[in-house]
């Protein structure tokens, strides 16, 4: 039977590995895992393991990345809306006004989304 959530990993990392170091290799350290874009686990590791970080990730500004969670948490709202339709069910005042919430967060995404672009 399927429990739902996130599938579990074949390896997962389960140690924990301290390193020490001065504040200013700690700062470089810090500064050149968030140049690439990865977390200080991950820089370590891959120095660690090869030599070398050759981790090419396509990323997107934070600003979008918010815009798309919003427009998912839309999204999954007006679903559940869709859901009660079909099953021919009205909606009451409390949903008519979650409706009206989500149009309003819609036009509002729209327009920063619009601003964004500028």
């Amino acid at each position: 039977m399927n429990k739902g959530g996130r599938p579990k990993k074949e390896n997962k990392r389960s140690q924990q590995l301290a390193v020490m170091c001065t504040i200013a290799e700690r700062k470089i350290i810090e500064d050149k895992a968030k140049l690439l874009n990865i977390s200080i686990s991950q820089y370590l590791r891959e120095i660690g393991l090869s030599g070398q970080v050759d981790i090419k990730l396509e990323t997107f500004p934070r600003e979008i990345l918010l815009f798309t969670a919003t427009l998912n948490h839309l999204a999954s709202n007006m679903n559940q809306v869709a859901k009660k339709r079909n099953r021919m069910d009205e909606l009451n005042a409390m949903e008519r006004a979650g409706l009206t919430v989500l149009a309003t967060g819609i036009k509002q995404l729209a327009f920063d989304i619009k601003k964004q672009l500028q």
